[in-house]
C-alpha cells in the first residue's frame, strides 16, 4: 500500500483536501513508494492562520519557555537521528552516513537556538540627556515561512525554524515535494517536545503553495534555499509584497590548487567534495583549477581515487555514493558529460552508463571527470548538481583568480597551498561568501552565518548565526525619561526615607 504524506497544521496531521498528489520515489529502485498531498491556496491559508493565532501567545512567551522546548526537541532529535536518516535515504537516496551527517549539522543550529538568550540581549545607554535613557531591543516578526530544497530535507529546514521560533516567531515550512517525510517527522518531534499547536506548520506542494506564501499578507518573512533562478523569483516576488527575504541560490564552487600544494591531500579533498552526496549539494566542488605544471599529476590522482568509489543503494553500508533524486535529473546531469568533448573538454571518466546490479531501474550515474575544460563549456558554466568534476588549467595564480571572480556565482571556494601569504591573499581577493584554506567545503559552524555573494544570494542576510537572529527579529529603540523622586509633590510618602 502506497504511503501518503499529508500536511501538518495547528499541531496535528491535516489530510490533503485539494485532491492533487505528487509521487515520491525510492531513487535506488525507481519505485513510487509514497504520495504527497499538494496544498491548495485554502490549505496554505489555514496553515498561516494557525501560525498567526499561535503567535499571539508564543510571541509573548518567555525566553525560558522557548528554550526549554528547544532543549527537549534537541534531545528527541538526537535520540531519533538514525530514524530520520533512514527517511532521508529512502526518499533522497544519499548513503546513511551522509544522511546522519546532515542531521548532525542541523543539530548545530538547534544548539544555537537553545542559547538564543545571549543573541537577543539588548543594549542600554543611560543618562544620554538629563534623566534620559535609551534602550535597543529586538522583537519577533510574526509568521515567517521557509521554502527548502530536496538535497537536505532535514538540515536546511533546521537552518531556519529553530532560530525563527526561538526568536518568538511562528513558522510555516514548504519542503521539497520530492522527499517530504523528514519534515513531518520533525514536526512530530517538536510537538512531543511541547511546542504549542500552530507554532510550526508544514504544507507540501508546488508553485501554488509557494506563490501563496509569497503573497500572503500575514507572512512577514521568507527564507529560501534552492537554484538561482528560483531564488531570484522568490526575492523579487516576496519583496514586492513587502516581505523580508533571504534567498540562497546556486553555485559553481572552485578549488584552486597551487603548485606547492600537497597533491594527495588536494586529490582526496577534490574527490570527497565533488562526489559526496552524488554532487547534489550547493557547496560541492565542481571546478578544480590546477595552477602551473601540476595538472597532469593532480588529474591522475583524482582519477585513481574516483574509480574506487563504491556506488550503490544508500541503505547498503558498503555504498559510498547513492543514486540521483529523479530519473529526469539523472538524464540532465548525463547530458553535460555527453556534450563535453564537442565543447573542447577531455573526458577522463564517463559515468553516464553506470548501473547497479539488482537495481537497474534506479536513478544511477557514475563518476565523471572532465579535464582541460574551457570556460565556454556548458559543463563549466552551469550548476550541474551531480557527480561531474571539471578541471581547468592555468599558468598563474592571477589567471586562476580571474576565472573564479568572473563566475556569476559566489557561494563557496577553496585554495590548497602550503604558502600562507598566497592563502591570505586569496581569502581577501576572491569574490565569494565562504572561503576554505586547505578545506574543500567551508560550510560554517552554526554560530557563523552561511551565505554566498553575487548570484548565490538574494537579500541582505545570510542564514543562521548572527545574521539568522537578525533576520528573524526587528529592532526597536525606546527612549525613556522618568521624574526623579526628589521632584515628587509633598504629602504622604511610604517609600524609603531620603538622605539628601
Amino acid at each position: 500500500m502506497t504511503k501518503i504524506v499529508n500536511h501538518w497544521i495547528g499541531g496535528k496531521t491535516a489530510e490533503g483536501a485539494s485532491g492533487t498528489y505528487g509521487p515520491v520515489t525510492n531513487p535506488a529502485t525507481g519505485e513510487v513508494t509514497t504520495k504527497v498531498a499538494f496544498a491548495s491556496v485554502e490549505e496554505v491559508d489555514a496553515a498561516v492562520a494557525a501560525a498567526k493565532e499561535a503567535f499571539l501567545g508564543w510571541g509573548q512567551s518567555s525566553l525560558a519557555q522557548r528554550t526549554a522546548v528547544l532543549f527537549r526537541f534537541r534531545a528527541l532529535l538526537d535520540a531519533h537521528r538514525d530514524e530520520i536518516a533512514e527517511l532521508i535515504t529512502a526518499e533522497h537516496g544519499k548513503v546513511h552516513s551522509d544522511a546522519l551527517g546532515e542531521v548532525a549539522r542541523g543539530l548545530e543550529i538547534v544548539d544555537l537556538a537553545c542559547g538564543i538568550n545571549v543573541q537577543l540581549k539588548g543594549e542600554l545607554s543611560t543618562q544620554v540627556a538629563s534623566r534620559v535613557d535609551v534602550a535597543s531591543i529586538r522583537q519577533p516578526l510574526g509568521v515567517v515561512a521557509g521554502i527548502t530544497p530536496f538535497n537536505f530535507p532535514a538540515m536546511v529546514p533546521m537552518w531556519m525554524f529553530p532560530l525563527a521560533i526561538a526568536c518568538g516567531n511562528t513558522f510555516v515550512l514548504k519542503p521539497s515535494e520530492k522527499d517530504p517525510s523528514a519534515s513531518i517527522r520533525l514536526a512530530e518531534l517538536l510537538a512531543e517536545a511541547g511546542l504549542p499547536d500552530g507554532v510550526f506548520n508544514v504544507v507540501h506542494g508546488d508553485k501554488v503553495a509557494v506563490d501563496r506564501l509569497l503573497a500572503h499578507p500575514d507572512v512577514k518573512a521568507v527564507s529560501f534555499v534552492g537554484s538561482t533562478p528560483i531564488a531570484r523569483y522568490i526575492h523579487t516576488t516576496a519583496s514586492a509584497n513587502g516581505k523580508r527575504v533571504q534567498a540562497l541560490g546556486g553555485a559553481k564552487n572552485h578549488m584552486l590548487v597551487l603548485p606547492d600544494a600537497d597533491l594527495d591531500a588536494a586529490a582526496d579533498a577534490a574527490v570527497s567534495a565533488a562526489y559526496g552526496s552524488a554532487g547534489e549539494r550547493c557547496m560541492a566542488i565542481s571546478a578544480v583549477v590546477a595552477v602551473g605544471a601540476i595538472g597532469d599529476e593532480l588529474v591522475e590522482k583524482i582519477r585513481e581515487r574516483a574509480e574506487k568509489i563504491k556506488i550503490g543503494p544508500g541503505d547498503d553500508p558498503a555504498s559510498e555514493m547513492g543514486p540521483l533524486i529523479t530519473k529526469a535529473h539523472r538524464d540532465k546531469v548525463a547530458s553535460y558529460v555527453a556534450g563535453a568533448a564537442d565543447e573542447g573538454a577531455e573526458v577522463v571518466l564517463d559515468g553516464t552508463g553506470h548501473t547497479v546490479e539488482g537495481y537497474e531501474d534506479g536513478h544511477w550515474i557514475g563518476i565523471s571527470l572532465l579535464d582541460k575544460v574551457p570556460t565556454s563549456a556548458k559543463a563549466y558554466q552551469d550548476e550541474i548538481f551531480g557527480p561531474v568534476l571539471c578541471v581547468l588549467r592555468t599558468e598563474t595564480y592571477e589567471e586562476a583568480l580571474e576565472i573564479v571572480n568572473a563566475s556569476p556565482f559566489g557561494n563557496g571556494t577553496a585554495i590548497f597551498t602550503r604558502d600562507g601569504g598566497a592563502a591570505r591573499r586569496f581569502q581577501l581577493e576572491v569574490e565569494a561568501g565562504m572561503v576554505g584554506v586547505n578545506v574543500p567545503i567551508p560550510v560554517p559552524v552554526g554560530y557563523h552565518s552561511f551565505g554566498g555573494w553575487k548570484d548565490s544570494l538574494f537579500g541582505d542576510h545570510h542564514i543562521y548565526g548572527n545574521d539568522g537572529t537578525h533576520f528573524y527579529t526587528r529592532g526597536k529603540v525606546v527612549t525613556t525619561r522618568w521624574p526623579d523622586p526628589a521632584d515628587a509633590p509633598t504629602g504622604v510618602d511610604l517609600g524609603f526615607p531620603r538622605n539628601h
